[in-house]
């Protein structure tokens, strides 16, 4: 038998954030989200989210190596700020699929009121890259967190494995959803009807 050789080492985990780099990070979201708020996914520049974050165009490559992992990054942000309010103020629904309805619709409420940022990190999640599979995983992931808890308590624990398939298929069609209403090819009662519909999935 020939002699084995060692496994190559897996990608070190990044050491967590200090404080201070916490909050350069925070400033360099928020000014993503106002220059995406105001001017969608062509007024995020690299450059221009450096001056208005005040930092330096090479430190925010190092905390966003390119436009798509910033903007990817911006959803996931907005994302935990809503999972935040929904464990704060929870859906009250009496069925499991009517409280995760009523959870997306608050989130697309939230995408409603900012339509330039809602376009901008859905193009970037579309355009996103092998190199950005991390992030996109992230927002997958917390998308999951927040469906599964509005099921009801314990909803990750107590998720049957037909629910967690019924879950991965709500989360294409809201996917889905933001885009056709983005580009204008559906109305919001259209994607009313289409996320009650398959959030029916869930007592099925």
């Amino acid at each position: 038998m020939g002699q084995k050789t060692a496994a190559a080492p897996g990608p070190a985990c990044p050491a967590p954030l200090t404080e201070r780099q916490e909050a350069r990070r925070r400033g360099i979201l928020s000014a993503t989200t106002r220059l995406a708020s105001r001017g969608g996914f062509d007024a995020v520049q690299m450059r221009t989210v450096a001056e208005s974050s005040n930092v330096a165009l090479g430190t925010l490559y190092r905390y966003f190596p390119s436009k798509i992992h910033l903007l990817v990054a911006t959803m996931q942000d907005q994302l935990e700020q809503l999972h935040d309010t929904l464990r704060k103020r929870p859906p009250t629904e009496a069925d499991a699929s009517a409280r995760v309805a009523g959870t997306l619709m608050r989130a697309f409420r939230a995408m409603q009121r900012e339509p330039h940022l809602a376009d901008a990190m859905v193009r970037a999640l579309t355009f996103a890259d092998r190199s950005v599979s991390a992030e996109v995983d992230a927002v997958s992931r917390l998308t999951t967190t927040i469906i599964l808890d509005a099921m009801g308590p314990g909803g990750p624990v107590t998720a049957t494995a037909e629910q967690l398939s019924a879950v991965r298929v709500i989360e294409h069609t809201w996917h889905s959803a933001l885009i056709t209403w983005l580009s204008g090819r559906a109305s919001i009662a259209q994607v009313r009807v289409d996320i009650e519909t398959v959030c029916g999935l869930i007592d099925g």
